[in-house]
């Protein structure tokens, strides 16, 4: 639906700071990198514990925002189109605004909370019900202050049904999201250990998460959750709920309304037999685990409540698809295999971890690496001597703490000889770094669980961290110096899209994202989703496009708010059904179109059809269009690079008047930046050229040298006339000779077609030919005429004295390849002069 903004300010109950016309709002925006359809949305400036929405207002009317809710006086000389709504609150504003929204559907609307298993159930009745139902439901685990509105926003005409999470940490939050859920039937998943340090004790926890249901006509619960000594559901009634909801229980340990008579489990299956009013229901779900177990009998006492056949119920259990987690499994140091579990901490998921990792390595060593659990209500002693008799049940070898409290337990129950020998604490993370060695970790499986606020992350980097003493040096001031020799030749409005695909050109992918968000890049563009997710795990916020995405990527696409290049249709339809089934509307899409390079992209002659499709499905929504120049550095092919352009001229602005909308076009790169800068259009693509390689041929920009492949010499050997050296005996010496053998070789990146003389590498600052075959972990280099050298000396074999475009030229190849080239056994080293 589409809301004036006159009528977005009468809602909110708020004041216009200034008012200039009456925008049809359809998009709510709440963070400012993620502007796509500026001219109908409305900005709310929300304050956070580390930032304030009201600062990124000037940037955000630069990027064509209009309209803006805040909720402290701002200066509006600088905004002199905008409409800027004044309210005491803007979360609140955005709350009320999103609740009344929902007040114009009468559909069913299902409202989902408990301490675990939201996201399972929600997916889970989603796969049940699609066929039945227009769905909207909250997209993965929107289930927060914040989320829920964004979730409910989404409602509209064609939707029949709703399912909704809501997810609190504290006492007074759930009748905010009540009141813009408004569910029909409630559904409490279950009362565990999670997100419990909020509240004075488990009946507290309950009350306030029963307050979802406090208008629902239905509620769906598991007796076992709810004892009668913590809340009684009939004879609280009247306080709970504000009408005459029927309640409909299920239990595995007394009589209910759905009784769970017997579960057995085979190979790959679980057996589950119930009985509802006299009807023995029986039930064949593809999981074995105890969550799935207790999550599929929710959707079945939920389908029945909703009058849904046995049958039926039956054919889609025993359909149901994984939904899929944040757990991680990682390849590590010495045989070790990585469990990454490291924004979480409480008992309910270091379960399903400790099962998993049952399930996948019996009979393997193990170590778990945990922080202090936060999310607990449990005294301390009774909290990690239930974690500590966990470990033990699952066969756990060794257990490293971090943190204040589970340092002062582990060293008591080290004392008292309650857990394994070898293990050990240590109040920070910072902590354990400093004192971390290798060797302490071989041939087992360690799990990594920790709360977010311990950043366990790095300990994960730490453990998959390999050493080499080759090395990498990256010169941070020279990115900087060559993105803004770029900058400097574009329009002020033009935006500048960096990409940093391949390991940032072999230089470090979040390394470098983190150094061009700072300098304020537009966007950054990779290659495949885990380039992408690796830089959102490592804190880039910047909007991220990824050229080649796969089927199999698009959880990870969505999880971490990248932004695919589609560039054919069967790949639309792909990411279409998946956003569809996923809940997801309006997903920033790039679109890549077909000029000349003849790669990937829509042809000019489907044009037509793509319009029609992307107006037909309101799950995507086109952030940019964009197409490759095939030769924009060479001269002799400009006339080819003019009709590319013209070409990608008339498919945008075909495009543009089909779809009703503008978007971002962008074709130029590195050498086009600089030799048809009339092609700038509303963004360029900046490459090779911020490492320092001027492929455009020209004078412009002066560039520095940001990469620089430096090793060391191993050992020196003094050779005799017509003795050889390497392999197949190529390198013949016919003089007395001394042989440097150099740490690195092909398998760091360093190509076999430099042997043999080809190659050389800078010593002392002079050149030294390779002697004999390229090794795979070694070369060997010729240095009888450079005086004073000796083992351990450095060696550059491209950087500062020695360009990689001369090191490319010998091995008859371009530097792309050299530099993409370099392994990632070579260690990087970032630098800031």
């Amino acid at each position: 639906m589409i809301y004036p903004v006159e009528k977005i300010k009468e809602l909110v109950n708020g004041t216009f700071l200034r008012q200039v016309s009456n925008d049809a709002i359809e998009h709510l925006l709440l963070d400012s990198r993620k502007v796509y359809a500026p001219s109908s949305s409305l900005f709310f400036a929300l304050k956070g514990p580390r930032r304030d929405g009201h600062q990124f207002i000037p940037e955000l009317y630069k990027k064509g925002i209009r309209n803006f809710v805040v909720s402290r006086e701002i200066d509006i000389e600088n905004l002199p189109l905008a409409n800027i709504i004044l309210t005491g609150d803007t979360l609140q504003a955005l709350q009320i605004l999103t609740a009344a929204h929902r007040r114009h559907f009468a559909v069913p609307v299902i409202g989902i909370t408990g301490s675990n298993g939201k996201t399972i159930v929600k997916e889970w009745l989603y796969q049940l019900l699609h066929k039945n139902y227009s769905i909207v439901r909250s997209p993965k685990s929107y289930n927060s202050q914040i989320g829920v509105p964004l979730s409910v926003w989404q409602m509209d005409v064609q939707h029949t049904l709703g399912i909704f999470e809501a997810g609190i940490s504290q006492p007074a939050e759930m009748q905010r999201l009540e009141a813009i859920i408004q569910p029909t039937i409630g559904i409490l998943t279950n009362i565990g250990e999670a997100h419990s340090e909020g509240f004075a004790d488990a009946g507290q926890k309950i009350r306030e998460k029963l307050k979802l249901f406090a208008h629902c006509k239905k509620i769906i619960f598991c007796k076992d959750y709810l004892p009668a000594s913590l809340v009684d559901l009939e004879s609280d009634r009247a306080q709970l709920f504000l009408n005459d909801a029927v309640l409909y229980s299920w239990s595995r340990k007394s009589v209910a309304w759905l009784t769970i008579k017997s579960i057995e489990k085979k190979e790959g299956y679980s057996f589950i037999t119930a009985q509802n009013q006299g009807n023995e229901i029986s039930l064949r779900l593809p999981f074995t685990d105890d969550a799935s177990v207790e999550n599929a009998i929710t959707c079945c006492c939920t389908l029945l409540v909703m009058g849904f056949d046995s049958d039926f119920i039956a054919a889609g259990i025993g359909q149901l698809q994984p939904v899929n987690m944040r757990l991680e499994m990682k390849k590590g140091m010495n045989q070790c295999s990585i469990i990454n579990d490291s924004y979480s901490a409480d008992l309910s998921s270091l379960e399903i971890a400790l099962n998993f990792i049952d399930q996948q390595f019996a009979g393997t060593r193990r170590t778990a690496i945990l922080s202090d659990f936060l999310q607990s209500s449990l005294p301390d002693a009774e909290l990690y001597s239930l974690i500590i008799a966990s470990l033990k049940k699952h066969q756990f070898s060794k257990l490293i703490g971090i943190g204040e409290k589970i340092s002062v337990f582990l060293e008591r129950a080290a004392i008292s000889g309650d857990i394994p020998p070898g293990s050990s604490w240590f109040w920070t993370t910072e902590d354990f770094i400093r004192h971390f060695r290798s060797s302490q970790f071989r041939d087992e499986i360690i799990l990594v669980k920790g709360a977010r606020v311990f950043g366990f992350e790095k300990i994960v980097q730490l453990l998959e961290q390999k050493v080499h003493q080759t090395i990498l040096e990256i010169n941070l001031n020279a990115i900087v110096h060559n993105l803004k020799a770029y900058q400097q030749l574009l329009r002020p409005e033009t935006k500048i899209m960096v990409m940093v695909k391949a390991f940032a050109y072999g230089s470090g992918g979040t390394e470098i994202a983190g150094v061009l968000q700072f300098h304020k890049a537009d966007y950054l563009g990779v290659a495949y989703a885990d380039e992408g997710v690796e830089l959102r795990n490592g804190g880039i916020s910047l909007p991220v496009m990824i050229m080649n995405p796969e089927e199999s990527s698009f959880d990870a696409i969505t999880d971490h708010e990248l932004e695919p290049d589609i560039y054919s249709f069967n790949l639309l339809q792909q990411f279409d059904q998946y956003l569809t089934q996923q809940g997801f509307q309006q997903y920033p899409i790039h679109l890549e179109v077909e000029t000349g390079m003849n790669r990937l992209g829509f042809a000019e002659a489907e044009i037509e059809q793509l319009a029609d499709y992307l107006l037909q499905t309101p799950a995507m929504k086109v952030q940019s269009v964009f197409t490759h120049f095939a030769s924009s550095e060479d001269a002799n092919d400009d006339g080819f690079t003019r009709q590319q352009y013209e070409r990608f001229e008339q498919i945008c602005q075909r495009l543009e008047k089909k779809l009703g909308y503008r978007f971002l076009r962008h074709i130029a790169n590195s050498a086009a930046i600089v030799r048809h800068p009339a092609m700038q259009l509303d963004m360029v693509r900046l490459g090779i050229g911020l490492y320092g390689v001027n492929s455009a041929a020209a004078d412009k920009p002066e560039l520095k040298t940001v990469a620089t492949l430096k090793s060391t010499i191993a050992q020196l050997k003094k050779l005799k006339p017509g003795e050889s050296v390497s392999y197949n005996r190529k390198g013949v010496v016919m003089r007395d000779s001394i042989i440097a053998t150099i740490r690195i070789g092909y398998a760091d990146g360093y190509p076999r077609r430099l042997g043999n003389g080809t190659g050389k590498m800078l010593v002392h600052g002079r050149l030294a030919p390779v002697i004999g075959a390229v090794c795979m972990d070694m070369t060997m280099i010729d240095v009888t005429d450079i005086p004073g050298v000796k083992e351990g000396d450095e060696v550059i074999i491209f950087g500062e004295g020695l360009p990689v475009e001369q090191l490319a030229s010998w091995a008859q190849t371009i530097p792309y390849e050299i530099m993409t080239g370099i392994s990632q056994r070579v260690k990087r080293v970032y630098f800031e002069e």
